[in-house]
């Protein structure tokens, strides 16, 4: 795999899969909560490349205010990569259920180490975002966006917010931490699917984005949700310049039923 492609790859396919793994976390999807965990398997261009991990954390404070962590880990396989490469990407989301207040992206690419901070601040409308390289000073800058930005795991929120349904569209707009632009996704269709919980009808969504260099894409990239109520995203196909990847769920975990209300008063003790 081409390592600075393989960097970027497993850092977006983190924010996607989370994007995947957490859309709708709120009091109408009784599935979700903290505790829920998902596991994929990841190919690169048919083979396997690695894992990546997401889960719902427990109930914290963040900014000043409680949120849920949702925490994504990538990583690659020893056995498969002289690139080695373990990211975390975690995104904040708040106890109204409306947001993320934010996101911390750790890398960890053939030993050397970074991390990018993103506070949404404004309902969405500016940003702070901080960038340091291991053994460099941290840098800083501020963005003004179109109101309503999230990054791009919780730019998905809405879509299950909305409620999955055939032909519904939607749309939101992101910042990735040095680019915005629209994310657009489309419930195609549905189709019979193997999954790790047998067989399963599942949505097919295309989700469209602007991401450059590396990230670019030939062509929308497909989730696929389990179109019961907990819709369980099961698969992912993203066609890059630099090669395809394909995500299979392998292990999942349902989460605690617990509301926002109930999160807000076990944390005020």
């Amino acid at each position: 795999m081409h390592k600075r492609f393989t960097g970027a790859m497993t850092g977006l396919l983190s924010g996607l899969l989370l994007m995947a793994g957490t859309a709708g976390a709120q009091v109408a999807n009784p599935s979700f909560g903290p505790g829920e965990q998902a596991l994929y398997r990841v190919q690169y261009l048919g083979v396997t490349a690695g894992t990546a991990q997401i889960t719902v954390g427990a109930p914290m404070q963040q900014w000043g205010q409680k949120v849920w962590p949702i925490i994504s880990l990538a990583k690659t396989d020893s056995m498969a990569s002289a690139w080695p490469i373990k990211d975390k990407f975690v995104t904040y989301w708040g106890e109204d259920g409306q947001r993320s207040l934010g996101s911390d992206f750790f890398a960890d690419e053939n030993h050397k180490r970074r991390r990018q901070r993103i506070q949404l601040e404004d309902g969405g409308k500016s940003a702070r975002v901080i960038r340091q390289k291991e053994g460099a000073q941290p840098t800083e800058s501020t963005h003004e966006l179109p109101e309503g930005t999230m990054d791009v795991a919780s730019a998905a929120f809405g879509l299950r917010r909305q409620g999955l349904a055939d032909g519904q569209e939607y749309s939101a707009p992101v910042f990735t931490g040095s680019k915005s632009f629209v994310m657009r996704a489309k419930v195609e269709g549905r189709q019979q699917m193997k999954t790790p919980m047998g067989p399963r009808e599942v949505f097919r969504v295309s989700v469209q984005t602007d991401f450059s260099e590396k990230l670019q894409t030939r062509r929308d990239i497909t989730l696929y949700f389990t179109t019961d109520p907990s819709h369980v995203p099961v698969r992912l196909e993203a066609d890059f310049v630099l090669g395809t990847i394909v995500a299979e769920l392998t292990e999942y975990k349902p989460g605690r039923l617990l509301t926002m209300n109930q999160v807000a008063r076990s944390t005020d003790g």
